[in-house]
């Protein structure tokens, strides 16, 4: 393969040094600071926007030559003048959090050409729909300031601070149910309440969210509500939260959005598991993002301190 005319060819072909990124079918990733290095002496003391016009150049330059040994790979070795294999340079990425296959996200600068600054995200668990939004959220502002150059100590500080909100009740609980699709509520249920019971029997393996589910279905009824508010059926969109220590042992709760009766919803707060919603949906995501960057998570500072003494 042949080079930019001012690249010598042990810029792309030392050893011990692996210049692709990420790979996924059609797409290639490329770490192109070492070629840019080389053809601009003044990286260094260069601006962020003019690296980014100086790596489309030389990643537009590439492109061509690219497309040409695809010429000349199906014309020596499948003897054929036309094929439809083609290089094209679609982005320009300044920095990029690669987690596994199909899952990552990127900031983008400049796309086919186009000038811009946006954070491109696919497949991480925040972008599910059974994610709280309110947390995904804050999870993609964490990402953007990363891909920023925010240090550590301030993403730190963030965590803090978000986690004190969702345990002090700043945030409303409305907001912080896991969001999901009921289902197979029909297949869970194994016996609706009789009369003078309180609670269905729910049949074994049944999800948290249909066991939660059928506990809101059960209160509405034993609690005389079901005049006012209706019940969850199958196939609803529901939130369900969990629940801490309560008079009727139910660890988790569902409820509609648009129809909350107020005696439950003043169950809700009074009995909602605030630490686990925090630790069970975000902290295991952010504790697996720190990994990933080389950091440790310790939201508690006094931890250990026995020990350190």
């Amino acid at each position: 393969m042949k080079h930019i005319e001012e690249v010598p060819w042990w810029i792309c072909d030392k050893e011990d040094v692996n210049y692709c990124a990420y790979v996924d079918t059609d797409s290639n990733y490329f770490n192109a600071e070492p070629l840019l290095r080389h053809l601009y002496p003044n990286f260094d003391e260069m601006g962020v926007e003019e690296k980014d016009d100086a790596l489309e150049k030389v990643a537009l330059q590439y492109q061509d030559i690219i497309t040409e040994d695809y010429d000349r790979l199906a014309r020596d070795c499948f003897n054929v003048d036309e094929h439809r294999l083609e290089m094209k340079t679609e982005c320009v990425i300044r920095s990029a959090y690669f987690r596994a296959t199909r899952r990552y996200a990127q900031w983008i600068t400049k796309q086919e050409g186009i000038a811009k600054e946006t954070l491109d995200v696919k497949g991480l668990e925040f972008k599910k729909a059974n994610f709280p939004p309110i947390l995904g959220d804050f999870f993609r502002a964490v990402l953007v300031d990363v891909l920023k150059g925010a240090a550590q100590p301030e993403i730190d500080e963030r965590v803090k601070i978000f986690r004190k909100q969702i345990l002090d009740g700043t945030l409303p609980l409305t907001k912080l149910g896991n969001p999901t699709s009921v289902k197979t509520l029909n297949k869970y249920t194994e016996r609706k309440a009789r009369a003078g019971e309180m609670f269905s029997i729910v049949a074994k393996g049944a999800p948290a969210s249909v066991r939660a589910t059928i506990k809101y279905n059960d209160l509405l009824r034993f609690w005389g509500l079901d005049k006012d508010h209706s019940y969850i059926v199958q196939g609803d969109k529901v939130k369900w939260i969990y629940m801490k220590d309560n008079p009727y042992k139910i660890d988790g709760l569902a409820f509609l959005d648009f129809d909350i009766p107020e005696k439950i919803s003043i169950f809700i707060e009074q009995y909602a598991d605030r630490k686990k919603i925090f630790e069970s949906i975000l902290l295991n995501k952010l504790e697996g993002f720190y990994d990933d960057l080389g950091w440790k998570l310790n939201l508690n500072p006094y931890r250990n301190t026995f020990f350190n003494l």
